[in-house]
């Protein structure tokens, strides 16, 4: 099946039943008062999430999504049927984003987690409401309101616990090929990764955690380039990130320019997920000679200044790649009991997903402005607007009006 990441779909919420004007009408009871209903509630549009999905393919195929209209009022005082909610089923690790104000809506981060998107429109008021001492026999009625309709955008982030970051044809895929039972295609070139690929890493029966392989990031992906915005939002649910660096690259560039490339685009594209937890994985140490690994490494790790832990692997042998495993194990085990004794760890994460999560939908519309000029505001954010320019200047006055006879 297709890997799709982004799709854009537009919805609609049910439109609210209208209110009945009727009365009474029984032998023997001329002027019986009013009897008329009130409608039905309008559908909602509600985001549910599915473990069983782990693409948004179908949304490419139907784009366009309607709940059920609530029913109008009867006679006798007999409310309207309210119109079924429409559910939506989407995968989780799904992030909801309204297209027209870039305004994220909500992330579905759990099985069966709900979502309203699109609220239904509410009941007309049938002419039973309106009777009073002063108006026997009313003949007001009110029709029921539209319900909201939103263009949204989709952004699917796998996930993970391990998040590998690094140049194309660093050696990802093998890594993840290595240590679990996921089968990426390996090449010897670069892009062989074009989708990200999930594999689960087990340490015994109770033990194990989930690693994700992105495709390789080029310069300017923070910018855009070579997709890299579809590419480095997959790293934000990512509690740590393997930064792998292929010691003996065969196109002979080097080492240290090619991870001071990557760290780069990691700040622009999201200060904060640059600030996440980041080891060092020196791949590939079985194509230099025994003699020059050790002064290799130790050159990379030098100017390179790190001083986070740092890891000597051949992916490809595996040899190495079990310390890599138990290490990141211990580590994740380390801060899941942190959270669980202190609660404010749990709140910090979720602020700092925020934040990434602002970031990175910045980065995104400053490119769109960049490629298609300003979106166009919104009627509440002008109103907003509006609202704030309380100082008068001469240039209020600058008005010329023209009266037409």
């Amino acid at each position: 099946m297709q890997f799709v990441d982004e799709a854009s779909i537009h919805v609609a919420a049910g439109k609210g039943g209208n209110g009945c004007l009727s009365f009474r009408r029984e032998k023997y009871v001329a002027k019986g008062g009013p009897d008329g209903g009130d409608g039905g509630n309008g559908g909602d549009v509600i985001l549910v999430g599915d473990d069983s999905l782990n693409t948004l393919i179908d949304f490419r195929y139907q784009r366009r999504y309607r709940a059920e209209n609530g029913e109008g009022g009867q006679g006798r005082q007999c409310s309207g049927k309210a119109g079924e909610h429409l559910y939506i089923q989407v995968p989780v690790g799904t992030t909801v984003i309204d297209e027209e104000t870039l305004e994220v809506l909500g992330d579905i981060t759990e099985i069966g987690q709900e979502l309203i998107v699109a609220q239904g429109g509410r009941r007309g008021l049938g002419n039973t409401r309106f009777k009073s001492s002063t108006n026997r026999a009313p003949r007001k009625t009110t029709n029921g309101t539209l319900g909201e309709e939103r263009n949204l955008r989709f952004e699917m982030k796998v996930m993970a616990d391990v998040g590998l970051l690094g140049l194309p044809n660093a050696g990802k895929s093998t890594l993840i090929r290595s240590v679990s039972a996921a089968k990426p295609k390996v090449a010897n070139y670069p892009f062989t990764t074009l989708v990200p690929n999930l594999g689960v890493v087990k340490l015994g029966q109770f033990k194990h955690f989930v690693m994700a392989d992105i495709p390789g990031l080029i310069e300017g992906a923070s910018e855009g380039a070579g997709l890299g915005f579809r590419f480095l939002k997959h790293l934000t649910r990512a509690r740590l990130l393997l930064h792998l660096v292929d010691v003996a690259p065969f196109d002979e560039s080097d080492p240290v320019e090619s991870a001071q490339a990557i760290i780069r685009e990691l700040e622009q594209y999201s200060p904060t997920l640059a600030e996440r937890p980041r080891w060092l994985v020196l791949n590939k140490l079985d194509l230099l000679p025994e003699e020059q690994r050790e002064v290799v490494c130790e050159r990379i790790v030098s100017e390179l200044n790190w001083q986070g832990p740092v890891f000597r692997v051949s992916a490809i042998s595996s040899d190495g790649t079990q310390v890599v495993c138990q290490q990141i194990m211990n580590w994740l085990d380390e801060q899941r009991a942190a959270q669980a004794e202190n609660p404010a760890l749990a709140e910090e994460e979720a602020e700092i997903r925020g934040r990434m999560e602002e970031e990175a939908v910045e980065r995104v519309e400053a490119y769109l402005e960049r490629r298609h000029g300003p979106r166009i505001k919104s009627a509440e954010e002008l109103s907003e607007e509006d609202e704030d320019d309380d100082d008068f200047d001469d240039d209020d006055y600058d008005v010329e009006v023209e009266y037409a006879k």
